[in-house]
């Protein structure tokens, strides 16, 4: 798999997280209905690559994770809500194309 094809399905799974966690009420989601999520999408991915990514998003001011009883549940932040809507651009996250 070459960089450029790696970093837009990381940047398209990125934006599906966050678009995840905005559409649950109290915005937040745990790693196995991430994983799942991501799965319904066309991400068919392991829990550890779901956890990287979660730890990415973390580092930008996306999400806060929390580890509950060795499960991770991410929240997503005003930032992330920010980049799931399109408000702001983030390198790494891909943009949601207008009316989708």
């Amino acid at each position: 798999m070459s960089a450029n094809f790696a970093e837009l399905i990381a940047s398209d799974m990125r934006l599906v997280i966050l678009r995840c966690l905005n559409e649950d009420p109290g915005y937040s989601l745990n790693e196995s209905i991430i994983q799942a999520m991501l799965g319904a999408l066309g991400h068919n991915v392991s829990r550890d690559r779901v956890r990287t990514e979660l730890a990415w998003l973390a580092e930008q001011g996306l999400v806060t994770v929390a580890t509950v009883v060795n499960i991770q549940v991410a929240t997503l932040t005003q930032r992330g809500e920010d980049a799931a809507a399109g408000r702001v651009t983030v390198p790494g996250v891909k943009r949601p194309r207008p009316g989708v």
